[in-house]
């Protein structure tokens, strides 16, 4: 893929062509509507598309009562879009023809190409290569295409149109895969849920869902971000779109898949793409915003709340119900993804008792069937909920109570007079009641849910888009001199100096070449000490018993020394041995593990956890693409579900946890300043000593990529 800047794939002049043209020319038009070539002129004229649409057929006078053009040599005009429904053999000499004529941009629908093998792959590249030269951009090929629903354009062959068109709507729909982005539009029309437009990207030859996320955070008709990727193509335009959204507070919920290794593959088989590593892609997404849906549900549910505006900082849920049933599980589903429930205030608890004796009001606060003959104790819970409560996020439980005839006006007055006096909360009901009352309770503010576990995961959305949308600028990453790598991989003394040299500290040690200096080294130090073998060559010292700890005495180094000489010999014969690493034995601190890994997508990210079974068994660790600043470090340190160890729990002193930060930040800047001849590093274990006595390497490798990497 011909390299290019992100900034370059965002302004809004660059993509308006395609996806708010005032001319589209359709190359391989069918008057037949339901052929491929023919289904997009259908619908532009069926919807009132006011562009002027110019079909290109050699062999009819008219497609669809409109004139038709025998080629693109014919056409009236430089159209700004053109769509191309022809084959894969024909479709290389169309872009070039598109490209004499000077247009724009081409939606390709033709499949054939890099999702074929190596020589549909050369195909595209050529194909890409004549849109650079002129300056065109191309969306797909093996696409569906688009549709802009405030302008009735749509360039795309879907035939979930036949069961209904969009109705315009502030959710935009950015997708990689065809198939699935119209599923998400279809569900998102079954569902009364309006769309802005959708973008389908196929093989992503040129523009790509980053591309569209990027032009959708800037369009004034789009409020909230729905994507779904399989894997991301150009990381620069991506992050540059998600950081745009971001700063403009747009809402991103995505769908990343390829979770699993079975995923994986079938991602690269059906878009070429690489699928990256699944807990770097959520490190990813975190750090800007995003929230990733579970299930397309989810990602609608999400979407579709998010349509509020609402994203507080320090969400908090208060639960209203009439069902003691449904409160336990909405408060189980708050706990599984993280939303605090706090407790009312025992003032507030008293009041409502002295209202309804018999009612729980603690939170989840239920006001029992009470209240259907009462339904005046709903607004007053519900003002206690919003009012001494403080909660952000309001779920009140009315099951099919709600959707009573009997019951649903009253209870839509109460709770309405409650939100529209509160308009900076969010409110969301669960509920079953018929589409019409359903839709009376939305147009009137509220949210509405059959299962509430699905309105607690979409509430918590809210508040983790408030949160980052909130997020202060984090701190420059520290200055740390450029490091020369060797061009093999090095001995772990010549890791340890390299990092040095970056400021990032290992344990007193010293490179012996004889079992006298190994001595002279231990009682140095003091002992005990620790003994390894030195060899570039043997990089998991571990596994053949080339690390002795608790060395006691002079004695006891000789004895080692000739032991792990004896023991390399015998497991890597070949290995190149340097001598014996004495080093001075920590204790009393925290063991910890720092490493780096180069990702295929996003490049050198870090990673932090405990050592042992935290990391080994547990995968206790934090993620974050490098370089980050000590804040950066600090908050990860502390996000891992071990940190109290390093805080001080059940009384062990608090770890040195600026100095930590200080060295997981400099190690982000040593890997990102190394470029890609950097495969990984592992600081394996680290001991992160007592508050104020600093953090030290004690193993350390650095493992250069080969030539052909």
């Amino acid at each position: 893929m011909l390299a290019r800047s992100a900034e370059a794939a965002l302004p809004m002049e660059a993509l308006s062509a395609l996806l708010a043209p005032a001319s589209v020319a359709v190359i391989g038009a069918s008057g037949d509507a339901a052929r491929i070539g023919g289904r997009p002129i259908a619908a532009m004229l069926a919807r009132g598309f006011q562009g002027r649409i110019l079909p290109v057929n050699p062999n009819r006078p008219t497609v669809q009562g409109l004139p038709a053009f025998a080629s693109i040599a014919d056409l009236p005009e430089v159209p700004d879009v053109a769509i191309i429904a022809v084959p894969a053999n024909v479709a290389e000499v169309t872009m070039t023809e598109l490209a004499e004529r000077g247009v724009k941009a081409a939606i390709m629908f033709s499949a054939g190409f890099a999702e074929m093998g190596d020589a549909g792959a050369a195909a595209e590249a050529r194909m890409l290569e004549t849109a650079r030269r002129s300056g065109m951009r191309l969306l797909g090929p093996n696409c569906l295409g688009l549709f802009n629903a405030r302008t009735n354009f749509f360039g795309t062959f879907t035939s979930s149109l036949e069961r209904g068109y969009p109705t315009p709507g502030p959710i935009g729909i950015a997708s990689q895969s065809g198939a699935y982005g119209m599923h998400l539009f279809g569900m998102a029309r079954e569902h009364g849920i309006g769309i802005s437009c959708c973008v389908t990207t196929g093989n992503e030859a040129d523009l790509n869902v980053g591309d569209m996320i990027g032009w959708m955070a800037q369009d004034p008709g789009t409020e909230v971000i729905a994507a779904y990727s399989e894997g991301i193509r150009d990381s620069r335009s991506f992050l540059a779109a998600l950081e745009l959204a971001r700063r403009n507070r747009k809402p991103v919920v995505m769908m990343k898949v390829g979770r699993s290794a079975v995923g994986s593959a079938a991602a690269r088989s059906h878009t070429a793409s690489i699928a990256g590593d699944d807990a770097v892609t959520d490190a990813v997404l975190a750090e800007f915003g995003v929230v990733r849906a579970r299930t397309t549900e989810e990602l609608l549910d999400i979407a579709r709340l998010a349509t509020k505006r609402i994203y507080p900082v320090g969400n908090t849920l208060g639960v209203l119900t009439i069902s003691g049933g449904a409160g336990v599980l909405t408060s189980d589903a708050a706990e599984a993804v993280g939303l605090p429930m706090p407790a009312m205030p025992e003032a507030a608890q008293a009041e409502l008792r002295a209202v309804l004796p018999f009612c729980a009001p603690q939170n989840p606060v239920d006001c029992t069937a009470q209240a259907l003959n009462d339904l005046s104790l709903v607004g007053r819970f519900a003002t206690a909920l919003v009012e001494q409560g403080g909660y952000s996020s309001i779920l009140a439980f009315f099951t099919h109570t709600g959707g009573a005839a009997s019951v649903a006006p009253r209870l839509r007055q109460e709770l309405g007079a409650v939100r529209a006096a509160h308009p900076d909360r969010l409110f969301v009901l669960s509920i079953l009641a018929n589409p019409d009352q359903i839709r009376t309770f939305e147009e009137e503010g509220f949210a509405v849910f059959e299962d509430p576990s699905r309105g607690v995961a979409a509430l918590h959305a809210m508040g983790r888009f408030g949160e980052a949308f909130a997020a202060p600028a984090p701190a420059a990453p520290p200055e740390v001199p450029a490091v020369a790598l060797p061009e093999r991989t090095p001995s772990e003394a010549e890791a340890k100096r390299l990092l040095a040299q970056a400021g990032i500290e290992a344990a007193p040690e010293c490179a012996c070449a004889t079992a006298e200096e190994a001595v002279a080294a231990a009682q140095g130090f003091g002992f005990p000490v620790v003994m390894k073998i030195l060899s570039p060559d043997i990089l998991h010292k571990s596994e053949i018993g080339g690390v002795l700890l608790n060395v006691a005495d002079a004695q006891g180094v000789r004895e080692g020394f000739a032991l792990l000489k004896q023991r390399a010999a015998e497991a890597a014969p070949q290995a190149r041995i340097e001598g014996v690493l004495v080093a001075k034995q920590l204790s009393g601190g925290v063991e910890c593990i720092l490493g780096v890994h180069r990702d295929p997508v996003f490049g050198p990210v870090a990673m932090f956890g405990l050592g042992g079974i935290f990391v080994e068994v547990l995968k206790d660790v934090a993620f974050r693409r490098c370089p980050f600043g000590e804040d950066v470090a600090e908050t990860m340190i502390r996000s891992i579900r071990g940190a109290p160890l390093l805080l001080g729990a059940r009384g062990r002193p608090p770890a040195d946890i600026k100095a930590l930060a200080r060295m997981l930040s400099r190690l982000s800047v040593f890997a990102h300043q190394a470029g890609p001849s950097l495969a990984g590093i592992d600081l394996n274990p680290v001991f992160a000593m007592p508050e104020g006595q600093g953090a030290f390497a004690a193993d350390a490798v650095i493992d250069i990529a080969e030539d052909d990497a």
